[in-house]
């Protein structure tokens, strides 16, 4: 049995974002739904559902995030665009 980073999708109150995928990432995310569907043994009604939990999973584990948000001082500023003013 293969294990999955997703488990079963939680059923929350959602906020509608628009965001348009490349063809071969949404066909990935079918691809995903269906074998999460055959581990959980609960159908995917929606591919696209999956994107949240994705992006929550990634954001959880992204070492770098964690740090940048527990110590915002030493976290790396962006470097300015020429052009811009610097703060």
């Amino acid at each position: 049995m293969t294990k999955l980073k997703l488990g079963a999708i939680a059923d929350d109150k959602p906020v509608k974002v628009a965001v348009e995928l490349p063809a071969a990432v949404h066909r990935e995310l079918v691809a995903y739904a269906e074998v999460l569907a055959r581990e959980t043994g609960r159908p995917v009604g929606d591919p696209v559902k999956l994107i949240s939990p994705m992006v929550e999973r990634f954001m959880a584990t992204d070492r770098g995030f964690a740090k940048a948000r527990r110590d915002p001082q030493n976290s790396r500023q962006p470097t300015p665009t020429p052009g811009q003013a610097k703060d």
